[in-house]
């Protein structure tokens, strides 16, 4: 983007009638011909952390689905809706406001304001615009990539930041349980206080045809795992046995995701989940995604009590950096 002007999907949303060829989907990739319509719709689990035996929910979850919902996780309401209104709040901000935060990868400034990470393999563009940064570990954390006129954005993200730390360190342990790891296996193997923590906001306009085109094209996430607020409009969906299932919008719940490394870690016994994201004809989608990493230098494979002669490794160690350059370059892994 080079930080010069670009259109966004919002600006282009404000001004059509109809879908513009580039965000068109193929065929086997339209929603509307898609996703799963049937008389059983099955849903991924929503978990009360409130109730004993939650860990071994999760842990079921994370073998069949790669997502889950928790309710009653500790993370106060008041702290994710200040979250959700500073995100709006920077969408509201004028463009060129904006896009004085722009992403400029040439530079290797990936933080920031976009309309798009890459194209997909058939250079079909997403409806979809975004903004996002590292949030911690403190040494990593670049606040000029953070918006200096939102009052209150700074304060809500660190806020917000320090409940998925807490969060994140108590999925971890019943996930390594799970595996009948000891609790702390997982946080070790990811790096313990060194753990990247990624904020994203993630904007779909109204779109004038929402059953041709996506928000997110269908991927797994790169990362441990994913922790994701939703505003309330209906988007995320999910690949399981074959068919694309609606998540349904659960009020006060946060979106789990099963993200590669896990899966790796697991070797193969959590699965990474595939998702993607519908959008609205009336209605702005939202969400609030934060991914949770290694860092870069740090090596992940499949832990070595999980890999016997029974079920040898089926993933290769390497250093997170590595893997990341291999997924987004589209590499051989």
């Amino acid at each position: 983007m080079g930080g010069e002007t670009h259109l966004s999907v919002q600006e282009l949303a404000a001004s059509l009638g109809a879908l513009p060829p580039e965000f068109v989907r193929s065929e086997q990739d339209q929603p509307g011909a898609t996703t799963y319509r049937g008389a059983a719709v099955p849903d991924a689990p929503v978990i009360d952390m409130s109730e004993p035996g939650f860990g071994a929910r999760m842990a079921a979850a994370a073998r069949e689905w790669g997502l889950f919902q928790v309710v009653n996780h500790g993370v106060p309401s008041a702290a994710v809706a200040e979250l959700q209104r500073v995100g709006r709040a920077f969408f509201a901000l004028p463009t060129e406001e904006k896009e004085r935060y722009a992403m400029d990868p040439a530079s290797g400034k990936i933080e920031g304001y976009g309309t798009k990470l890459q194209r997909d393999l058939e250079g079909k563009k997403t409806w979809n615009d975004f903004f996002f940064h590292v949030v911690a570990p403190p040494e990593k954390v670049d606040h000029a990539v953070w918006p200096r006129s939102l009052a209150g954005y700074r304060e809500a993200n660190e806020e917000y930041c320090r409940h998925m730390q807490r969060l994140t360190r108590e999925l971890f342990e019943h996930l390594s349980l799970g595996l009948g790891l000891h609790g702390s296996a997982m946080a070790e193997a990811f790096g313990g206080d060194g753990l990247v923590f990624l904020q994203k906001i993630n904007f779909y306009p109204p779109c004038p045809q929402p059953e041709l085109t996506l928000g997110v094209a269908p991927h797994t996430d790169m990362s441990t795992l994913t922790v994701l607020v939703p505003n309330e409009v209906q988007g995320l969906q999910v690949f399981k046995d074959g068919q694309w299932y609606e998540a349904k919008y659960v009020p006060d719940a946060l979106i789990v995701h099963i993200g590669d490394q896990i899966e790796i870690f697991s070797n193969g016994a959590y699965k990474a989940v595939l998702h993607r994201t519908t959008v609205n004809k009336e209605k702005t989608r939202m969400s609030w995604p934060m991914f949770v990493e290694p860092p870069g230098e740090l090596v992940v494979g499949p832990h070595p009590k999980l890999v016997t002669e029974e079920s040898p490794a089926k993933y290769k160690a390497k250093k997170y950096k590595d893997y990341q350059h291999c997924k987004i370059n589209k590499l051989p892994m």
